[in-house]
């Protein structure tokens, strides 16, 4: 799998291509992908993904977009798809007033670009111009065909990634990794905290997280813990430790990994989402946190331990 930063860097014949943002790259995303794999591989061509960041939507309102994967994770996930090429634009204003017909002749010339799929609601270009029968149409004189396929659905609806934020937001972890088709990742170095986890017998980690990612609502969750190969439960706050630090205006993301005694500190550690346990809560003493915490890591091993 290769990864570009621009279209630019790209020159490629006969490619097979899709466009989107595919932010999480969840269940409705897949079935393009996998179909342009595919497809694509029986026709003997390369099979490309150009997709974008920062999110166009939070280009063009001006409002800030949590996204769900970071480039590179999105990145990563395409390529265990099997997607042969995937390209990271930069989205600008200068991007977007780019016309239809103008963009898909840049794509031509990069990436010899001889079939598109495209979802059942895509339009590129400026003004969002170019439709499905309007990119049909530039098709027909630059030489590509064009396909389109339709939403997925489960029984809440067509799966999207503004609705797997808003329970993502929510603390429905369960079901945002169930649209997903995956459970919800968060990872960043390890970096020094106050050092009060381990005071009470208790390490966390405490994870330096994108700034742009999609953070869960306060709470406690049962999560694997990935470091390198090699996975680990973990009990994980996210919130503002009330108990010592109420002053706190950033919430933090600290991962308690279970039978685990280690120097991590500068290394890159991933948490899944699994379930949520319950919310932050202010302690009155330092003895309630720590029976709260025996509580919640029974609680993990039950959870994890039917979630492998």
């Amino acid at each position: 799998m290769r990864h570009y930063h621009s279209l630019e860097e790209a020159s490629l014949k006969n490619s097979w291509l899709t466009v989107g943002v595919f932010d999480g790259v969840h269940r409705g995303h897949r079935q393009i992908i996998q179909k342009l794999v595919h497809d694509a591989h029986a026709n003997g061509s390369p099979a490309v993904v150009l997709t974008f960041h920062p999110h166009p939507a939070s280009v063009l309102t001006g409002r800030e977009i949590q996204c769900l994967t970071t480039p590179d994770e999105r990145a990563e996930i395409l390529g265990s798809l099997g997607v042969d090429v995937i390209i990271t634009q930069r989205f600008t204003p200068d991007l977007s007033a780019v016309p239809a017909h103008e963009y898909m002749s840049r794509l031509k010339a990069s990436l010899g670009l001889s079939r598109l799929l495209i979802g059942y609601d895509f339009a590129l270009g400026k003004g969002r111009e170019g439709n499905a029968p309007r990119l049909t149409e530039i098709g027909k004189g630059l030489g590509y065909s064009v396909e389109i396929i339709p939403a997925v659905s489960d029984e809440s609806g067509v799966i999207s990634s503004t609705a797997i934020r808003k329970l993502i937001s929510t603390g429905n972890i369960a079901e945002a990794s169930n649209l997903l088709g995956y459970p919800y990742p968060m990872g960043g170095l390890v970096m020094h905290g106050a050092g009060r986890g381990r005071q009470i017998n208790f390490p966390t980690a405490n994870i330096d997280y994108p700034a742009q990612k999609a953070i869960p609502t306060n709470g406690i969750y049962a999560c694997w813990a990935v470091l390198g190969d090699e996975r680990f439960m973990a009990a994980t706050n996210i919130g503002f430790n009330p108990t010592f630090t109420p002053e706190r205006t950033t919430p933090s993301l600290e991962a308690y990994l279970l039978d685990f005694d280690r120097d991590i500190y500068d290394q890159y550690l991933k948490v899944e989402f699994v379930a949520r346990l319950r919310d932050e809560v202010r302690y009155n003493s330092v003895e309630a946190l720590i029976n709260q915490i025996h509580d919640d890591v029974n609680q993990t091993r039950a959870i994890l331990s039917t979630h492998r």
